[in-house]
């Protein structure tokens, strides 16, 4: 979206038009009850929706949605799923851009695809190439800067990309591509521009993605949950190099 701003700098002021971000509020209503708003990129809502009721345990196939209704202009959606929800859901406020939510049911992933590992070495130079292509493919970012990208890759590059406001938001959208689009991604390779905090390994782990790369930093709970549940970590991506956290194994031969 273009809005004219007025451009300080040391050489006076000038009016000029600059693109921001798109934002949109989508309140989300599951089996007749109210139950979050989630903040994000208004594209494609119904991909988001998808990849956060798979990502929370509410769904595990594309069959398991009976309706889904979007409401472009409020932001209502309106979805009905063939489980049923437990009366209390506890939600988990997440370090998320925007004030991410899981709730407890889905913050600890008790299953997974089991993918095979990453083959042994191949990881280093797949992070390499998929993060240059990745930003290679993030328009909004090109365009106005303030989004998260994420993507889905292998030794033959990426697989599935998204793009969003919230870097949780980013894995919910690839989650949901995957399952509506079924491709298979466990044993796959995530990246992510954004930090990578727990809640951001569980839904990797709830991927079946075997290894997770970031052009920044873990949090020391994701180091143990990427320890615990044999994923491949890594950050500060940024040129040739990187700094790998845990399962070494999955970068060097």
């Amino acid at each position: 979206m273009k809005r004219k701003i007025i451009e300080l700098s040391p050489d006076g002021c000038k009016e000029k038009e600059s693109l921001v971000a798109a934002e949109k509020l989508f309140r989300v209503n599951i089996n007749g009850r109210d139950l979050l708003t989630l903040v994000a990129s208004p594209h494609e809502p119904e991909v988001l929706v998808t990849g956060f009721l798979y990502l929370q345990g509410m769904i595990a196939a594309p069959d398991d949605i009976i309706a889904l209704g979007i409401c472009s202009d409020s932001g209502q959606v309106a979805v009905t799923v063939r489980k049923e929800l437990p009366e209390s859901l506890l939600p988990i406020i997440s370090s998320g851009c925007g004030g991410g939510i899981v709730f407890a049911e889905g913050s600890v992933p008790a299953v997974g695809a089991t993918g095979q590992s990453f083959p042994a070495g191949d990881a280093a130079l797949a992070i390499r190439q998929g993060m240059a292509r990745l930003l290679a493919v993030a328009e909004q970012y090109s365009a106005h800067g303030g989004i998260h990208s994420a993507a889905i890759c292998d030794c033959t590059g990426l697989l599935l990309h998204a793009e969003d406001l919230g870097r949780h938001n980013t894995i919910d959208r690839l989650a949901g591509a995957a399952l509506r689009q079924r491709i298979d991604v466990s044993g796959k390779l995530l990246l992510t521009s954004g930090r990578i905090s727990s809640e951001m390994v569980a839904k990797a782990i709830r991927l079946g993605v075997k290894v997770l790369a970031s052009r920044t930093s873990p949090t020391d709970l994701a180091v143990e949950l990427c320890c615990d549940h044999g994923v491949g970590l890594a950050g500060y991506v940024r040129g040739g190099s990187m700094e790998v956290y845990t399962h070494p194994e999955q970068f060097t031969a």
